[in-house]
């Protein structure tokens, strides 16, 4: 049973190939959302809650692209 759930694995990875990096790249923003959310309290006081969400996440994506541009 264990090669035939191999086989199936390497298959569905080879389909879903074309939007792992889409897929990644979502699950990477919804981390960086949740652990601002959640795990940083301190950003939420003030009721500027979603505007200190908003300001770590744009940051965080022009610090990537600035990585990827120069890097």
């Amino acid at each position: 049973m264990e090669p035939l759930a191999g086989i199936f694995g390497a298959a569905a990875v080879l389909l879903a190939k074309p939007i792992l990096p889409y897929a990644l790249a979502f699950a990477a923003g919804a981390m960086i959302f949740v652990v601002v959310e959640e795990v940083v309290p301190e950003s939420q006081r003030s009721g500027y809650g979603d505007l200190a969400t908003m300001g770590l996440m744009s940051g965080f994506t022009v610090m990537m692209v600035l990585d990827v541009a120069f890097g």
